[in-house]
């Protein structure tokens, strides 16, 4: 697509297949698998059945489709994961036995909790920290529990490794207004321990509703290279499935998380990858479908911390392939990485803009133009949008070169106020002066995301540069997703921010 007064071109390309055979773990790949369900000084109340469950699962993952050596795995499971194990195990499992551009997966399994913060070095107060099988409650606090900053200093000595750090457990105090009353005795399934004797002087009060004075303070871990994945916001729980007998009850987030790397069920675009956005988006829809059923989990979105580029890499090798046994699509490294167990992107621009999105589309979107979507160079067309809920409109013409437009927000339309539930959007309207015209040859996507909350977005789409800039539309893209995954703060159910896509794909010949 082109502005008539400002001519925007693309041309078509294709890449060549390339050959994704699975190759051989590294001798330094290392795993560390922590799983605690029963704990040695803890009542039957805080007994959680799920990790076991947890444990076999992840393992099956670890080994069968993401290329670990089973020697390369080690699992520390209740009695085995006293504090002292799970730190040698940190330090020489994974750190000693591994060098740079090896991979490191480090999951956790059971109760997450807070503590005093003894170092000053936490705004709230409180270390987050994880529940070791000897933990114990003393006089004012928990006693042995495994602090974020003892993590840290792993992670920090890790750098250069690919580090994945998976977490089934929850930080936050006493959150949500259904499970604030109960918190402090113990929930059927939540992955939480309160902190011992918690009282009014631990609270804050918050628009007439009580919660504890607690924010979760992550680690910088994008910028030391971790990609982590959490099941829960900050201020929500985790949550293991209460539903099911109780042999058979696993992590709500492990199980999403493992069955949407062990087929295509979470491939949303259906290009035969399954990118982390996807994935994501994916383990939140199973979570919110979990919570919707149950009377106390209130909101539920699991977490990612990653760089942004990395949103529409795969999270698993591609498995999809055609009749023949080809690979479905045509899929490109990230990168130049020189590694055993690269990640890939798919090489067509066009359907990459959909991984990195990760939303399914429901239709809350609808994109039309006026006209055929195959048209030829030099065809004037209007796109209308329409959405089923308000909010601020963002819009890209994304091309096959992985070229982008921002079509808005930008200067030109001051007078359009945000889109209103249900009311057509036509763009260019009479006051713009100019229309969009057909350019370039091949396929092209126009991508509309509608997003509800009132998000400062103007950092990662200025209305300066729409319809002025040619952008890269993987960066582009990923920069916006990755800040509409943030949590949305402004009430008290912590939750994740509201927004919704549609796309509409053209073709110039």
């Amino acid at each position: 697509m082109s502005i008539r007064r400002k001519s925007w071109c693309s041309a078509f390309f294709a890449l060549a297949c390339t050959a994704l055979l699975g190759a051989p773990a590294s001798a330094g790949d290392r795993a560390l698998l922590v799983g605690v369900g029963s704990y040695q000084s803890l009542p039957p109340k805080f007994v959680l059945n799920g990790p076991k469950n947890d444990l076999s699962a992840m393992q099956t993952l670890l080994t069968d489709k993401l290329g670990f050596d089973a020697s390369s795995i080690r699992v520390l499971e209740d009695e085995q994961a006293t504090r002292a194990e799970i730190l040698s195990s940190l330090n020489t499992w994974l750190v000693d036995a591994t060098g740079p551009g090896d991979r490191v997966y480090l999951y956790f399994s059971g109760h997450g909790l807070q503590v005093k913060d003894d170092d000053g070095d936490e705004e709230d107060g409180l270390d987050e920290a994880l529940a070791p099988f000897d933990i114990a409650e003393g006089a004012t606090d928990w006693e042995g529990a495994i602090l974020d900053d003892e993590v840290d200093q792993v992670l920090e000595r890790l750098e250069g490794r690919a580090v994945t750090m998976v977490t089934d457990a929850c930080h936050s105090g006493t959150i949500s207004r259904s499970l604030s009353d109960d918190a402090r005795t113990g929930v059927e399934g939540a992955r939480f321990l309160p902190r011992p004797n918690a009282g009014p002087v631990d609270q804050a009060s918050t628009r007439g509703l009580r919660i504890d004075l607690a924010l979760v303070d992550k680690p910088k871990l994008v910028e030391a290279g971790v990609t982590a994945w959490s099941a829960a916001a900050p201020y929500q729980v985790a949550w293991e499935d209460a539903r099911l007998p109780v042999a058979e009850r696993h992590g709500v987030f492990t199980a999403a998380f493992v069955a949407g790397q062990a087929g295509n069920v979470a491939d949303a675009n259906g290009n035969g990858l399954t990118s982390n956005a996807e994935l994501l988006e994916y383990v939140k829809a199973q979570s919110a479908a979990y919570c919707a059923l149950q009377d106390k989990c209130g909101n539920l979105d699991p977490q990612l911390e990653t760089q942004p580029q990395a949103l529409g890499d795969s999270a698993v090798l591609p498995e999809k392939r055609d009749a023949s046994g080809n690979w479905q699509g045509t899929y490109q490294k990230v990168g130049n990485q020189n590694v055993a167990h690269p990640a890939y992107q798919d090489a067509d621009a066009v359907n990459a803009a959909s991984d990195i999105i990760g939303k399914t589309e429901t239709g809350d979107v609808r994109l039309s133009i006026d006209g055929p979507t195959k048209m030829k160079a030099g065809d004037v067309f209007k796109l209308t949008i329409t959405s089923r809920t308000g909010g601020t409109l963002l819009l890209f013409d994304v091309n096959n070169l992985g070229k982008a437009m921002q079509i808005f927000p930008n200067d030109l339309a001051q007078k359009i106020t945000p889109l209103a539930p249900g009311v057509p959007l036509t763009l260019p309207d009479d006051y713009y002066g100019f229309d969009f015209e057909a350019s370039g040859d091949g396929e092209s996507v126009f991508v509309a995301l509608v997003v509800s909350d009132a998000v400062d977005l103007s950092e990662v789409a200025p209305k300066a540069r729409g319809l002025k800039i040619e952008l890269n539309a993987r960066e582009a893209l990923s920069d916006i997703v990755a800040r509409l995954q943030k949590t949305w703060t402004d009430d008290l159910d912590r939750r994740g921010i509201r927004w919704s896509v549609g796309t509409l794909r053209y073709r110039v010949e």
